[in-house]
């Protein structure tokens, strides 16, 4: 399983931006695409999650109501649209696979993991 993020870049605060992960190889239809994030100087951070199979969605409280998580099934794709950016969204945002229809929100819990994307929000 390969993944493919984009969508990152700079932007200011309470601007909106959408990231894509692309995910190509053999997957079953029970498995959970997350989006993790990174700041400078810190751990790498749960941001969001949806079950592939049923849509269920979850959220990191600090994104809950400004980010929404969703996939399009028919281009194996995750997106998430991220709305009211501010300047502590700033890090680089990975997608990630976990083979498992359970959603856990720590990184080591996934199996695959795209190349990270930089989200940049300016002030």
């Amino acid at each position: 399983v390969q993944l493919q993020a984009s969508g990152g870049g700079l932007v200011q605060a309470g601007d909106s931006l959408r990231l894509s992960c692309a995910a190509s190889g053999r997957t079953s239809s029970s498995y959970v695409m997350g989006w993790f994030r990174r700041a400078p100087g810190k751990e790498r951070e749960f941001v969001a999650a949806i079950k592939w199979f049923g849509g269920s969605t979850f959220y990191a409280d600090s994104v809950k109501g400004r980010f929404i998580i969703s996939r399009d099934n028919a281009k194996n794709t995750v997106l998430l649209q991220m709305n009211s950016l501010k300047p502590e969204d700033t890090a680089v945002y990975y997608c990630a696979l976990r083979i498992s229809g359970v959603v856990f929100t720590t990184p080591r819990e996934y199996n695959y993991w795209g190349q990270g994307t930089l989200v940049t929000v300016s002030s």
